[in-house]
């Protein structure tokens, strides 16, 4: 529960700091329009905080982290959202400062939402199964 409880506080905190980078990139840079930068915040904060803390309820109720495919699932998670989100924070940087964007960056992105699919896929799975023998 502890590990649940870290990962929810780290992204938090990686949230709440990207908040304040879109903010002030943009402002620095007297950017006006729309960038991917000005959705990292929310998807970091619900994505990553609070999905874990509605992780960290359940395993609370139905002990999640016993199953087989617990890790699988938080791993493989973890690495799709990095991904995306690394690739938001790309593309978004890239929009500000008028770089080009490449197909890489879409290509990339897509496997980063490919990942959190399959690890969203294990959790359910572990999910269910759990429910269903509590």
């Amino acid at each position: 529960m502890q590990k649940l409880a870290r990962a929810s506080l780290s992204y938090m905190i990686i949230g709440l700091i990207s908040g304040v980078y879109f903010r002030e990139m943009t402002k620095f840079n007297d950017f006006e329009g729309w960038t991917q930068l000005s959705v990292i915040h929310t998807h970091t904060l619900i994505l990553g905080m609070f999905f874990f803390l509605i992780v960290l309820l359940l395993e609370k109720s139905f002990n999640l982290t016993k199953h087989k495919n617990f890790k699988k699932f938080y791993v493989i998670y973890n690495i799709g959202l990095g991904i995306t989100l690394l690739m938001m924070l790309t593309h978004g940087t890239m929009t500000v400062l008028g770089i080009e964007s490449s197909a890489a960056i879409s290509g990339i992105a897509g496997l980063g939402h490919i990942i959190l699919t399959v690890g969203l896929g294990f959790f359910f799975q572990v999910l269910l199964q759990s429910v269903k023998n509590s």
